[in-house]
């Protein structure tokens, strides 16, 4: 479920591993460390701060892994043994159970096959011994898993109306140290989505002719087919995580088969002690499982960027976690005399929750253990126009918005933000908006970055940001031209590639996939170059096209940008300043940049 969660790109993260993959062909296996990812990519990311038995087991499992490909014998011939995908996981970490794909598409449409049949049978039972034909148990149980798809629907949508009214008030990520406040905000509002149709419908519409247990039992049939459905359904467009519709079905059939095998079925509430005995397993999986995911997720959507609301993200997996963990067990608040009343109690919960996030307590930030991360550039900005002459010349922070509530919660601290302004109306005048976006994370969200005017140049260090054109070459009978350039500067530097007037980039000396894949890939195109003890200077041409062959007017517009990330370099006393008017539960990532556009 993580590989799939991971490979869909939900996760606002890449592996150092992805170049050898992508360029080099090379299979690879990604190992991650999950928990205290508050601390990723801060200052407090020590040593200290990572278990000494997880560096252990990390060390551990790669030996085991080497010794078992080293003496593999499909590694001699791994076409002979390719299978395709394999459905993995552990359960509570005590042992680790693992598949074909092909295993699991028969395991999940045999069990969920034989789980109709035995919901089928039941229903016959039931008709059987209350006297009631099957065709009234039918329309009966019709209604029933209409209104559980109706709760089920309800159970997914409370919790996410209730990120979307807390995201519109400003007030999300208010989970993000007090984890705790997720119970009330989003698994309450779930259970009530979840019971509350059927809730409804036995207390206003009871049913004389079917006892109570039997209608009960029905619900719990629904929530059964439901799952059936969804692990064919999902099964059939190659997803391997219906494996969790699998453990469900499983353990609620051989509850079934007991009671039916046994009186229990027909006993009044007797079922139940059974359906409960052997849900216990599968709801201290299922809590396991999404509690892992809500580890990973807190710290990492405080740097998920501004552009999504990470709510929504943190209510769907509260959400799933309820309708699998409890699916087969909340329903069995209509067993009490009064559920409506548990309903309004899970409602007041909710309630007071709210009240505790809006409060102090859901304030998302704390020092040094859930730091708000604050990235900016301190940058000057110099751009030249065709013929040479430098039409703009400033100095300013460049924002990258890391959270989704920005700077919003610093309007009333110390750090002047006064003039700070979306970057957005600046990009349709210059390429990648005239900001230094520093790889292709930051430049997709440049719409939503933020720049904040300085008086005062920003003073650079030693190391210039060089940029030469060598020679232009004209090809009338093929339309093209041919632009040689030299670049030298710090150690991190972007070039971005904008055509203009109808050009199109036919040929350059980078790899070449941006341009063969224009279904992807489409411009300005980023070039990212960093080097370590090699500075010579990078040389690299780019041939662009143009129908007209006209190649005097404006073609093709460059944006320069040299970051010097180190802090081996000097930050000037105004931007060291203004680094500590920062809050102590700030995190600040920054570093000087430059940023030259040039059109030719």
């Amino acid at each position: 479920m993580a590989e799939e969660i991971f490979q869909s790109g939900i996760l606002p993260s890449d592996s150092d591993f992805r170049i050898f993959r992508d360029y080099g062909d090379v299979p690879g296996l990604d190992i991650a460390q999950v928990s205290n990812g508050y601390v990723y990519h801060t200052v407090f990311d020590t040593f200290e701060a990572v278990p000494g038995r997880s560096v252990q087991n990390t060390g551990e499992n790669i030996l085991a892994l080497v010794r078992a490909y080293t003496n593999a014998t499909e590694m001699s011939n791994p076409e002979e043994y390719d299978e395709g995908h394999a459905v993995f996981f552990d359960f509570l970490g005590l042992f680790f159970v693992y598949y074909t794909e092909t295993t699991g598409i028969v395991l999940n449409c045999v069990i969920a096959v034989i789980s109709l049949g035995l919901v089928g049978f039941s229903l016959w039972r039931m008709a059987r011994v209350s006297e009631v034909t099957a065709g009234q148990i039918s329309i009966w149980f019709l209604i029933i898993l209409g209104l559980h798809v109706v709760g089920l629907g309800l159970c997914l949508g409370l919790p996410l109306l209730m990120a979307v009214l807390f995201d519109a008030g400003d007030r999300s990520l208010t989970y993000f140290s007090s984890n705790w406040l997720v119970i009330g905000l989003y698994v309450c509002p779930a259970v009530i989505g979840l019971v509350l149709p059927l809730t409804l419908y036995y207390t206003l519409k009871p049913n004389g002719q079917l006892s109570h247990a039997y209608h009960l039992h029905m619900s719990l049939h629904a929530h059964c087919v439901i799952l059936a459905f969804l692990a064919i359904v999902l099964t059939s467009v190659s997803l391997r995580t219906p494996y969790l519709c699998l453990l469900s079905m499983i353990f609620y059939s051989a509850s079934l088969l007991v009671n039916l095998l046994s009186t229990l079925h027909d006993r009044g509430y007797y079922w139940t002690i059974t359906v409960q005995c052997l849900q216990l397993l599968p709801f201290c999986y299922f809590c396991y499982l999404f509690y892992t995911f809500l580890v990973i997720f807190f710290p990492v959507l405080g740097r998920n960027n501004s552009g999504t609301n990470p709510d929504l993200i943190i209510a769907l997996i509260c959400a799933l976690c309820t309708f699998f963990a409890l699916g087969f067990v909340v329903q069995f608040i209509n067993m009490f005399r009064w559920p409506k009343l548990i309903l309004l109690g899970l409602g007041v919960v909710t309630f007071i929750f709210c009240m505790i996030a809006v409060s102090d307590v859901g304030f998302p930030y704390r020092p040094k253990t859930n730091v708000m991360r604050v990235n900016f550039l301190h940058t000057r900005r110099i751009f030249y126009e065709q013929d040479g002459s430098v039409s703009h010349n400033d100095s300013g922070y460049y924002f990258d918005y890391q959270d989704r509530r920005e700077l919003n919660p610093l309007k009333d601290s110390s750090v002047n933000l006064s003039g700070l302004a979306r970057v957005e109306p600046d990009c349709e005048k210059y390429v990648m908006c005239g900001i230094p976006c520093f790889y292709y994370s930051w430049c997709s969200q440049r719409t939503r970055a933020g720049w904040l005017p300085r008086e005062t140049e920003v003073v650079l260090p030693e190391v210039e940001l060089k940029f030469e054109l060598l020679g232009k070459t004209v090809s009338e009978a093929e339309k093209t031209v041919r632009f040689d350039y030299e670049l030298a500067g710090p150690p991190h530097m972007n070039v971005f590639v904008q055509p203009l007037g109808g050009a199109k980039v036919e040929d350059w000396s980078f790899v070449r996939t941006m341009l063969d894949e224009p279904e992807e890939f489409s411009a300005p195109y980023q070039i990212f170059f960093s080097y370590g003890k090699d500075d010579s200077p990078l040389k690299f041409y780019i041939v662009l096209s143009k129908s007209d062959g006209d190649f005097e007017s404006p073609t093709l517009e460059l944006g320069i940008v040299g970051h010097y990330v180190s802090y081996d370099y000097e930050r000037d006393p105004e931007a060291l300043q203004f680094i500590k008017s920062f809050p102590d539960y700030v995190h600040v990532m920054e570093w000087p940049s430059i940023f030259k556009r040039y059109i030719y």
